[in-house]
């Protein structure tokens, strides 16, 4: 009877300690994939040298993880060691631990927005910008940039890829890679130019690389886009009649825009891009025109302006005239009006 009781108690005990394996496996496996783990949003980037231990220390910091074992637990059980993919990942509060996991090892990568906006006129400063959005490291955009038979397949060349370059927000994966980067670029440019654009460059007598010189000078010129067709025209009416465009912004290219103020003195350089010197367009263009200059260029305000010059209220726009006379009257007031903006600067000193 002795030994049937123990045995029943063993029974029993065995039976009590598999229910309470039981339930820690089952309780670890619902912590690890049924319950959500972080108390913030974040914004994960894992490098391709990041090691899981340096992957579970960022989500803890930035992700706020509320059992950083059950991370670790969910990364051996997918090998993460061996099977992570870099990339940038979007934990939510409500991703469990062997979701982020997978999402690491399978490279479930959120896009993101890669922006070209604002003032691009060299080549280091569009680098910088895709170096500091993408993984794509800048001296490797900078060297595509520079490089002729890179370029070749797109058409361009390192004198006039600013052509092929549109500013604009783009939504890409932030691990894609140098030629990826530029395979975009040249999808969206030749998305840009539709039948209808090219019949409008056609009628203004322009290539679509001309349209783009041009624009480039009009973005050179002014930062008020409701002036990028007045200043169009003014271009486009010396182009047509074969006067010099004259064009402040191509001198200050030639100088790699360190100039403060472009002299009579810097007028006179020898570059096909003096067009002070040379009739006709420069080379290539001289910045990254925005879409809104190139829209210009083939949509420009009709008007017998041939000249034009700053505003005497130094508001950034201009004053525009349709002969020299005119254009020397406008010129005078405003140098009037710089000289008593300068008097009143020093005095205030």
């Amino acid at each position: 009877m002795k030994v049937k009781s123990s045995l029943l108690w063993g029974a029993a005990a065995a039976a009590v300690l598999l229910a309470a394996v039981a339930g820690f496996v089952l309780g670890r496996y619902y912590i690890d994939n049924k319950k959500a783990n972080f108390s913030k949003d974040y914004v994960l980037y894992v490098y391709p040298d990041m090691t899981p231990e340096q992957i579970a220390d960022s989500l803890q910091t930035g992700a706020g993880t509320v059992r950083p074992k059950s991370v670790l637990r969910a990364f051996d059980k997918v090998d993460l060691k061996a099977n992570m993919k870099p990339g940038r990942y979007v934990v939510a509060p409500s991703s469990t631990s062997i979701y982020v996991a997978r999402m690491i090892a399978f490279g479930w990568q959120t896009p993101q927005n890669m922006t070209l906006s604002g003032t691009l006129r060299n080549k280091g400063t569009i680098a910088r910008k895709i170096g500091v959005q993408m993984m794509a490291d800048s001296a490797e955009v900078s060297d595509a940039l520079n490089d002729k038979e890179f370029l070749a397949q797109y058409g361009f060349t390192p004198e006039d890829v600013f052509g092929m370059i549109l500013p604009d927000t783009y939504e890409m994966y932030w691990t894609a890679s140098v030629k990826e980067i530029f395979d975009r670029f040249k999808k969206e440019y030749d998305a840009f130019w539709t039948p209808e654009r090219l019949a409008k460059a056609d009628a203004q007598g322009l290539t679509r690389k001309e349209v783009s010189i041009m624009a480039s000078i009009v973005s050179g010129e002014t930062r008020k886009e409701f002036e990028y067709p007045v200043i169009a025209g003014v271009y486009l009416n010396r182009h047509k009649t074969g006067m010099k465009l004259q064009a402040d912004p191509t001198i200050c290219f030639i100088y790699d825009y360190k100039l403060n103020r472009v002299l009579k003195k810097h007028l006179t350089v020898d570059s096909p891009y003096n067009t002070y010197k040379y009739v006709g367009l420069p080379p290539a263009p001289i910045n990254t025109p925005p879409k809104a200059c190139l829209d210009a260029v083939l949509n420009p305000d009709k008007h017998g302006y041939i000249y034009f010059c700053a505003s005497p209220a130094f508001d950034g726009t201009h004053r525009f005239a349709v002969t020299y006379s005119e254009h020397m009257k406008n010129a005078r007031e405003f140098h009037k009006a710089l000289t008593a903006r300068r008097k009143a600067q020093a005095a205030a000193k």
